[in-house]
């Protein structure tokens, strides 16, 4: 999942030297009679480091070992069918029309090809949001909880998941000079016509790396720092991925539907946006102490498997309302429910 920087001749500069990111030779391998997709890697690799991460930040929650597992079980196929059916609604000419293979999954073109690309974090967030909730009515764990120990996972797994977009050599930006530029061969479907062979692209998938491994670091840092529970710290990843997406995804060329003059996930990443700013009001204004407990009231099971609590400034005894808070324990466990 590594790209490596080379130079090389400039042709049409005589002997100007230039750094480039070259594409991946290969988007896949053979074992046996499977076909290995690098993209599926990438993505089920930001899987797993999410669900290891957003375990170990339950347990020291006070929650059981691995029932991240069981949310999980829930969240993680309805997050893949809804990324899956927002990417197809929101580029229905890539699939519907006159000669789409769009029913058939053998063909590539369909809305089954999943392998190709095309999954959208919005529908993932969407889907996974009502399997996380199911999940975590099942399992008894308060959904605020879960939430916020996702986050810092969550957005490290979309970093990983845009390194299967470099292997696909997809969703690339406009041209550019910049000594960081993207190779694309003049032969891919979405190398823009009119264009010459050699054009660099802005390596957007670049930018989201590094600006979603920041906002990890950045989620962890401020959850120790401020303490931020009851779904804050996710109303916070939601703001911060909003923000950058909204600027990626207006320097991306890759066909869209435009509403207002605006690609649709430019809409979707403002939404985000607001959408976390109105949650971190409203849940700071309605909960001003800290969680009394990271399950449901009623559902703390009475022998969890639970890690030591030990020099976790996150996580600390929750017993108590936050100093100076208007909140109570009893008040905190009345209102878990709508947490």
């Amino acid at each position: 999942m590594s790209f490596a920087l080379h130079s090389a001749l400039s042709s049409a500069a005589g002997l100007g030297v230039h750094a480039s990111i070259p594409s991946p030779p290969i988007s896949s391998f053979q074992v046996g009679p499977f076909t290995i997709h690098y993209y599926a890697l990438c993505i089920i690799a930001g899987i797993i480091v999410a669900t290891f991460m957003t375990n170990n930040r339950l347990t020291k929650r006070g929650a059981e070992r691995w029932v991240v597992v069981d949310i999980c079980i829930i969240a993680v196929p309805l997050a893949i069918i809804a990324a899956r059916i927002f990417h197809v609604l929101t580029h229905p000419g890539f699939y519907f029309g006159p000669g789409a293979n769009t029913w058939n999954p053998f063909q590539p073109g369909s809305v089954w090809a999943i392998w190709e690309g095309g999954i959208a974090i919005f529908g993932a967030l969407i889907g996974g949001g009502i399997g996380a909730w199911l999940g975590c009515r099942w399992t008894g764990v308060r959904f605020s909880t879960f939430a916020d120990a996702l986050a810092p996972g969550l957005i490290l797994a979309q970093a990983f998941g845009r390194f299967g977009n470099y292997f696909n050599h997809e969703l690339f930006g406009l041209p550019t000079n910049l000594p960081w530029g993207l190779e694309i061969e003049s032969t891919n479907a979405a190398f823009p016509a009119g264009l010459a062979p050699g054009t660099l692209f802005h390596p957007t998938f670049l930018y989201e790396v590094i600006w979603n491994t920041l906002g990890c670091l950045f989620l962890l840092w401020l959850g120790r720092r401020l303490r931020l529970q009851w779904g804050k710290l996710f109303a916070v990843y939601l703001i911060w991925y909003g923000a950058g997406r909204a600027v990626w995804e207006s320097i991306r060329i890759d066909p869209s539907e435009i509403y207002f003059g605006l690609r649709t996930n430019v809409w979707a990443a403002l939404a985000a946006v607001v959408l976390g700013i109105v949650i971190l009001f409203v849940q700071t204004r309605r909960h001003t102490g800290f969680e009394s407990s990271a399950y449901q009231p009623g559902r703390q099971p009475k022998k969890a498997d639970v890690e030591s609590q030990d020099d976790q400034s996150e996580y600390v005894d929750l017993s108590a309302p936050e100093a100076g808070g208007a909140d109570s324990e009893a008040a905190a466990t009345s209102t878990a429910a709508a947490g």
